[in-house]
């Protein structure tokens, strides 16, 4: 999670040795444990793709621990019929690949029927509105920062990527920001610099770069760097989906 955060339990620590299909009740005290005091959608968001990150350490195994997600811990959860059952279906219905949300949706769906009460955020995660783009890089073109923003509501948000174009255009760092200000800040900061080029972009545009990037693979080399991008991995290919939703 970012730094905007206070410290929560380790989740990579706590599931990652064990089998996915064998976490739920540790899934289940974590959402207990963290959902049930949020207001705010993205950290919920955040928490949800922390937690997939920590199941899925590697890119080439997202796909399969959203598979197993959507056909074991979904069913688990609607069984359950808990109020932090409904809140992770909730949050999966907005972070995970597009069969795990779909499947968590409908299964929240049923829950929510059945008379268990929404978490205060539900009705609004997943669907935030699409802000400003930008991107800056140096004059050279070896990397490149690719932000898109979001707000629900008022409240802003921002996932940015850095891409290494001497790497074939991989992932080198993902992070989310919190607040407003942020696309001046950054503009201010690059306009200091002749050697680093700042522009607008549109929202098709940046999913469209965000896409190649995203195929192009990841290559994180600070520890902190491998954390980020294992960590906001499902966060931002759920945001790519809502962006190609909207163009």
């Amino acid at each position: 999670m970012d730094a905007d955060h206070p410290a929560e339990p380790d989740v990579a620590r706590l599931f990652a040795p064990v089998a996915v299909e064998e976490t739920f009740e540790g899934v289940l005290a974590e959402a207990r444990q963290v959902l049930r005091d949020l207001d705010d959608p993205v950290d919920a968001e955040l928490w949800g793709t922390d937690l997939i990150g920590a199941l899925a350490s590697s890119a080439a195994s997202h796909a399969s621990v959203m598979s197993t997600l959507t056909g074991s811990l979904v069913p688990a959860a609607e069984t359950a019929s808990t109020p932090e059952a409904l809140a992770l279906l909730r949050v999966f219905a907005a972070v995970g690949s597009p069969a795990l949300r779909a499947a968590a949706g409908q299964a929240a769906a049923r829950l929510r029927g059945q008379g268990l009460a929404d978490p205060p955020w539900a009705a609004a995660i997943g669907g935030p509105r699409v802000g400003d783009c930008w991107h800056y890089a140096d004059v050279g073109g070896r990397q490149e920062s690719l932000t898109v923003s979001f707000a629900y509501g008022d409240q802003q948000h921002a996932i940015s990527v850095l891409i290494d174009h001497g790497r074939g255009g991989k992932i080198r760092d993902i992070w989310v920001t919190k607040g407003s200000g942020l696309r001046d800040d950054t503009e201010r900061e690059a306009g200091r610099d002749p050697l680093v080029v700042f522009e607008m972009i549109g929202a098709a545009a940046a999913g469209l770069r965000l896409q190649r990037a995203i195929s192009a693979g990841e290559c994180p080399e600070q520890p902190d760097q491998v954390d980020d991008v294992v960590a906001h991995r499902a966060l931002l290919r759920a945001r790519l989906d809502l962006l190609a939703a909207q163009g």
